[in-house]
């Protein structure tokens, strides 16, 4: 993935997933108001990140390379190449890398 700048943050299962995600803060931990974040993140083959709440940020997820799928609120839908997750505070969201072979990439924009 050709994101890979800013400060880095390696996470081994993340809210209690399996497998490891690599996480690149692109703002260099600086907001850029209404952007609380933008996140390059690459979960590994076979990997996931456990259910948890978007408790300070409403945030969206797009998907850049790799398939997988999201579940959102209970309700599962695939990922892939340009796919936009839209996630309302409160929302609880945990995510699968269904490829064996090529990791998840996708970006997480947090916005205030």
């Amino acid at each position: 993935m050709a994101l890979r700048r800013g400060p880095h943050y390696p996470r081994d299962d993340l809210f209690g997933g399996q497998g490891r995600v690599d996480v690149y803060d692109l703002l260099q931990g600086r907001g850029m108001p209404p952007f609380a974040a933008v996140l390059a993140c690459e979960l590994a083959p076979g990997g996931s990140v456990g259910a948890h709440r978007q408790e300070d940020f409403p945030e969206i997820v797009v998907v850049l390379e790799g398939r997988g799928e999201a579940t959102v609120n209970g309700a599962t839908q695939p990922l892939e190449p340009g796919v936009v997750v839209r996630l309302p505070l409160g929302s609880v969201l945990a995510l699968r890398n269904l490829a064996d072979d090529q990791p998840l990439a996708y970006l997480i924009i947090k916005a205030r």
